[in-house]
C-alpha cells in the first residue's frame, strides 16, 4: 500500500479510536441546554437536558457530544457537558462555557471566541486538550461552598457602582 493511502486508513483509524474511547463514558449536564438531532447550532432541537442531567457521551465531533439520557439522545455543545460523575449546583464553571468554539451550522460557518490575552496565532494553534479541561474543572465550587470560604475568611458582599457610560465621538 503506498504513502498516499495510508494516511487515509491511519486517520479513519484514529478517528475510530478517539469516538471509541468516549462510548459509554458518564457524564452530566453542567447547565440546562437542548438536544439537537445533529451537532449544529442550527439543528432541529429534539428534547432539553436540565442542570445536573446525567448523561451517557456516545460519541464527540467537533464541539459537540452526542448524548443519551433518561430524557433522550442527542447532540449537545462539548462545553454544557461535565466527563465524569454528576455534580449540581457547579455555577463556577458556567464561565467556561462561553469558551466553546465550534461549527455553527450547516452553511460550515465557524465560529471563535476570542480571549484576551492571545494571540490570533496562538488561537489559531490551539487543540483541545483534555488534561487541562479537566484541570479547569476540577476547580468548580458549589455556591454554598463559595459562601462558606467567603464567609470564613470574613469577607463581605460589596456594592459596587457601574463605570459611567462613554461620551459619544464627536
Amino acid at each position: 500500500m503506498n504513502t498516499a493511502r495510508r494516511i487515509p486508513v491511519l486517520l479513519g483509524a484514529l478517528l475510530l479510536i478517539v469516538t471509541t474511547a468516549l462510548a459509554g463514558e458518564a457524564g452530566s449536564a453542567l447547565k440546562a441546554d437542548v438536544l439537537k438531532a445533529e451537532p449544529f447550532r442550527d439543528a432541529k432541537t429534539v428534547g432539553s437536558l436540565a442542570a445536573g442531567d446525567r448523561v451517557e457521551i456516545l460519541q464527540k465531533q467537533g464541539g459537540w457530544f452526542r448524548v443519551k439520557s433518561a430524557k433522550g439522545s442527542g447532540w449537545v455543545r462539548m462545553l454544557s457537558i461535565r466527563r465524569g460523575s454528576a455534580r449540581k449546583g457547579t455555577d463556577a464553571a458556567a464561565g467556561l462555557l462561553g469558551l466553546a468554539s465550534g461549527r455553527a451550522g450547516t452553511g460550515q460557518v465557524v465560529a471563535t471566541t476570542g480571549i484576551r490575552g492571545l494571540s490570533e496565532e496562538e488561537l489559531k494553534a490551539a487543540t483541545y486538550n483534555d488534561t487541562e479541561l479537566k484541570k479547569v474543572e476540577s476547580y468548580a465550587t458549589t455556591r454554598t461552598d463559595a459562601q462558606q470560604f467567603a464567609t470564613s475568611g470574613k469577607l463581605t458582599a460589596r456594592k459596587v457602582d457601574y463605570l459611567p457610560a462613554p461620551e459619544s465621538a464627536k
